[in-house]
């Protein structure tokens, strides 16, 4: 039986621990007594706090623990597998009062294993990567925190749309609670397939999903201080339906097209064409949550005409077609 140690500390987020130790337990156990047979537990699970003091989660709950990450010997081998969850509260200020912990993880980048030996949750990756444990591998957290993320550790190869990555020994899962992913996923990598299908239909879980594009958000990318290029986003939001024109934009900004096109891809991580492709992608997201109009008539809303061109458009961003976009998210 295989442990699995979930880091508690304070300002986390406690569905995300509750959670996944959860998903741990019942594997192998919670369909079995639905089919009436003996149950086979998989994983053995234990709460890891500094000093094994209880953790007091962002929504005021206290979970105590069941010992304490920093009394482990200096130098043991690391445990089967290591979990930190999501950083619920003020993620600078969660960082600089963990020091300790994010040292002690540390120690997971000697890992060699074919295995992965840990893992975060949401905007646990950012405890990784101060860790190091994430320079030079495929990482991905909270959408909304991503260009965040980018500023502070540029050397992690960052996927914001993906909700699962594993690179080597370590595995991050996307935002919220996209920690039942990362445990129905770290549940097949260890207990094989069958258990992981298994824990999934007991949970009631729809284990289909992989992006975190639909319901990502254009805002993510206004995080930056070039105020010419800010100045054309505005001006972008008011006629986003107008056909492209690179010198229309350059005379917005006050600039040459050429210094457009540079700082553009600079501050926004887009050419002004792709931009503008993501920027009414959202309009048309908006209205096909908070509307009835047909979608021919917010493709044509949108600035474009060719209702099937869109739909590709569409699907290869939000990872779903518009109608099936209204159906999850529509009112």
């Amino acid at each position: 039986m295989r442990t699995v140690s979930v880091i508690g500390f304070d300002g986390a987020l406690a569905s995300a621990i509750t959670g996944i130790i959860d998903l741990f337990r019942l594997a192998g156990v919670t369909w079995a007594r639905i089919n009436n047979e003996a149950p086979s537990p998989q994983f053995s699970t234990r709460l890891l706090t500094r000093d094994g003091v209880p953790c007091r989660c962002i929504n005021g709950l206290t979970i105590q623990a069941d010992g304490a990450w920093n009394e482990l010997a200096a130098g043991a081998e690391p445990d089967d597998l290591v979990v930190i969850p999501t950083i619920g509260g003020p993620i600078e200020a969660v960082l600089a009062s963990n020091g300790e912990l994010i040292e002690w993880l540390g120690r997971f980048g000697a890992v060699s294993s074919g295995q992965v030996r840990v893992a975060s949750n949401c905007t646990g990756a950012f405890m990784l990567a101060e860790a190091g444990l994430l320079e030079g591998r495929m990482a991905t957290t909270h959408w909304g925190f991503s260009q965040q993320f980018r500023e502070r550790f540029p050397r992690v190869d960052l996927q914001p749309d993906r909700l699962v990555t594993v690179d080597g020994h370590i595995a991050c899962a996307g935002g919220g609670m996209a920690w039942w992913d990362l445990g129905v996923h770290l549940v097949e990598r260890y207990a094989g397939t069958q258990v992981a299908r298994e824990l999934a239909k007991a949970f009631v879980l729809d284990v289909g999903r992989t992006s975190q594009a639909p319901y990502s958000a254009l805002q993510a990318r206004r995080y930056h201080s070039d105020a010419a290029i800010l100045r054309l986003q505005d001006w972008l939001d008011a006629h986003f339906d107008a056909p492209l024109n690179l010198e229309v934009l350059a005379t917005v900004a006050g600039l040459t097209e050429r210094s457009l096109i540079r700082r553009f891809k600079a501050a926004t991580g887009d050419t002004p064409n792709a931009y503008l492709q993501i920027l009414r992608i959202e309009i048309a997201r908006q209205q096909l949550e908070s509307s009835r109009l047909p979608i021919d008539e917010i493709t044509r809303q949108v600035g474009y005409e060719d209702v099937s061109s869109f739909t590709r458009l569409f699907r290869r961003h939000t990872g779903l077609s518009p109608g099936a976009y209204r159906a999850r998210f529509g009112r």
